[in-house]
């Protein structure tokens, strides 16, 4: 009874022993640390983003200190956590008086675990960054700026130091500036046809690596314009025959009138937000030169900003804007490049049917609809005059045409101002000169 007393009591020890050991050893590695950004310029207003990870015993405490030569603070102390074992912090230098100049960020950060006498596994960890808390200073180059509803300008400016961020603000649309071999910035940008003269109020804004922005003051004449109105009757005989290309688009649609009408709103403004990501992937220099061609021998039809009604049957049932320019020739017509540039996208497009579009620099892209034939592929380099295609048909047009369209940044605008020279050389090539100098005007 004596010996199986003791063997029972070495068995607690061992057992006490090995759970002990398998305590001790549970959790011997230090938490996973993380911060964003992790390098380059910052300013004291950006964001810091902390990520600490501790999957087995999870964090006890964390501290974040800032350093500058002699001078060290405090950004962060954390001993209470929602997710021990996850935990994502946020701070900034906004109140840490630091000068301009390079800093180090350091993160100290103990989990749970027994290891190390009890005291844990720690992480220590630093991040060094330049602290940038000057906005960049705007200059404007070109003076004159006007601009009528539905159409374009552009402006030239320089910026004093890199930035990751400059354009033009308009309400909710934003048209990049680029920078080209002087230094100089050159931004195209548009007064949308669906805003009024009060909401149109463009800004100039630059936002440099470490996330200060400011803005840029510049003379800006606006035109108003108004836009003509027009009925489009939908016969039966034209859903018939137009809305079989659309069946894949729209499966469950029960009447041919209700697939024209899903293809009409959300199709519609599908292809256009498509044409605003196709507008900031853009060349950055212009690719063009003197006024953009016309479809010869063409007579206007339907113009730019054009407010239709739709009506079935004596019954209005939509309401769009015609963003574009419709131009009849001869059927089958040859289409030429209205300038020179890069073919970016070939093929079906929604409502324009098999469609064409050029990247001419600097966001400036043009659109050739409803083709019959397409004679170059994406990628491919155009200049002034080559033929690209055939008019046609295709998409929601409801005879042989050329639906044109002119975009910058990706938004519509009228294409009547770029096919006129004068226009072009009072508005548009004196920013180009510009923006080549890198010199302000005289």
């Amino acid at each position: 009874m004596k010996k199986f007393l003791i063997y029972t009591l070495i068995l607690i020890v061992l057992a006490a022993a090995a759970f002990g050991f398998v305590a001790y050893f549970k959790d011997t590695d230090a938490p996973k640390l993380a911060l964003t950004p992790d390098k380059g310029y910052i300013g004291t207003e950006a964001p810091f983003v902390l990520e600490v990870q501790d999957p087995i015993t999870g964090i006890k405490e964390i501290s974040v200190v800032a350093s500058q030569g002699d001078k060290s603070i405090s950004l962060l102390s954390v001993t209470s956590f929602a997710d021990p074992l996850h935990s994502s912090l946020e701070f900034d230098l906004s109140k840490s008086g630091f000068k301009n100049g390079s800093l180090t960020i350091s993160v100290t950060a103990t989990d749970r675990s027994i290891y190390n006498m009890g005291k844990g596994n720690t992480s220590i960890k630093q991040w060094k960054f330049d602290l940038d808390t000057e906005k960049p200073r705007i200059l404007v180059l070109s003076r004159q700026h006007n601009i009528a509803r539905g159409g374009t300008t552009a402006i030239t400016y320089t910026v004093n130091e890199p930035v990751s961020k400059s354009g033009i603000q308009v309400k909710g649309h934003f048209f990049p500036g680029y920078q080209q071999p002087s230094g100089a910035y050159l931004c195209f940008f548009a007064y949308p046809q669906d805003l009024t003269e009060e909401e149109f109020q463009p800004a100039l804004i630059a936002t440099d690596k470490a996330g200060n922005s400011s803005r840029g003051s510049f003379y800006y004449h606006t035109i108003n314009k108004k836009f003509r109105h027009d009925v489009i009757n939908l016969p039966d005989r034209f859903l018939n025959a137009k809305m079989p290309q659309f069946e894949d688009d729209f499966p469950d649609a029960k009447t041919q009138l209700e697939r024209y009408l899903l293809v009409n709103r959300e199709l519609r403004v599908k292809n256009r937000a498509r044409m605003r990501v196709l507008g900031q992937q853009t060349l950055h220099t212009p690719q063009w030169a003197g006024r953009f061609l016309r479809l010869p021998n063409a007579a206007n039809r339907a113009r730019f900003g054009d407010r239709r009604v739709y009506r079935y049957h004596d019954k209005d049932v939509d309401h769009q804007t015609h963003l574009g320019i419709d131009l009849a020739s001869i059927r089958n017509a040859k289409v030429p490049a209205a300038n020179s540039g890069k073919i970016v996208f070939t093929g079906f497009f929604g409502i324009y049917g098999d469609t064409v579009i050029i990247d001419h620099g600097c966001g400036l892209m043009t659109l050739y609809a409803h083709l019959s034939q397409i004679g170059v592929n994406t990628g491919d380099t155009v200049n002034r005059g080559d033929i690209i295609a055939r008019t046609g048909a295709t998409g929601l047009a409801g005879g042989d045409h050329l639906h044109f369209g002119v975009f910058v940044g990706g938004i519509p605008v009228d294409p009547i101002e770029w096919w006129d020279a004068r226009w072009i050389k009072n508005n548009i090539q004196t920013k180009l000169d510009l923006a080549k100098s890198g010199k302000a005007a005289d």
